[in-house]
């Protein structure tokens, strides 16, 4: 990608670490819309909507470049986990977890501020914890290091990685952004508008 603006909407600083490891440097606009699921749309769905009204917001409010919004979205038993509300649903979210496979689907979305353009994906990965001890979970939660992270737990420079026994699909995806198909994207979108 070219040096042109690129923002992101999204307060996580795991995004912000992941877009700078791809050697861009993206200017962070945080949007406060609703992240609420819609139980009657698939994970995937609710995973792309919520990313594209993210990058949507911040468009509105910016003059020029390509926003880029993203939401994470931990399920398991049907069950779409998103950031704990308090320490006792991220405990009871870790028991869930515990010692089973569960899948993470992040959402991205592309919005250009000046034409409108849009382009979104979603990605799935499968994660499977190892069994954990009770003391384990309690002592993950009370470090508050789950709170910000859906399904209540990280996966890149947090202790929450030991959990993690095994992984299919994109890595970065479970961190909170697919790269290569983000990467991909940009460069998609970008040739689009030098065409245009």
């Amino acid at each position: 990608m070219s040096a042109g603006r690129l923002v992101l909407a999204s307060r996580s600083p795991r995004r912000v670490s992941l877009l700078r490891q791809i050697g861009l440097n993206p200017e962070v606009v945080p949007c406060d819309v609703s992240e609420d699921f819609d139980r009657s749309l698939s994970p995937a769905d609710n995973a792309r909507i919520l990313a594209m009204r993210k990058a949507e917001a911040v468009a509105a409010n910016v003059t020029d470049g390509i926003i880029l919004g993203a939401d994470t979205i931990v399920v398991i038993d049907g069950e779409m986990l998103a950031k704990p509300l308090d320490g006792d649903d991220a405990v009871r979210m870790l028991r869930m977890l515990s010692g089973r496979t569960h899948t993470v689907y992040t959402g991205f979305a592309l919005v250009d501020a000046r034409s409108g353009r849009k382009l979104g994906g979603v990605e799935a990965t499968q994660v499977t914890f190892r069994p954990m001890s009770e003391a384990e979970i309690l002592g993950y939660v009370a470090s508050g290091s789950p709170m910000d992270k859906a399904g209540a737990y990280g996966i890149q420079d947090d202790y929450g990685a030991v959990f993690v026994s095994r992984i299919e699909g994109c890595f970065y995806n479970v961190v909170g952004l697919p790269l290569s198909r983000v990467h991909s994207a940009l460069r998609e979108f970008e040739s689009q508008s030098h065409n245009a």
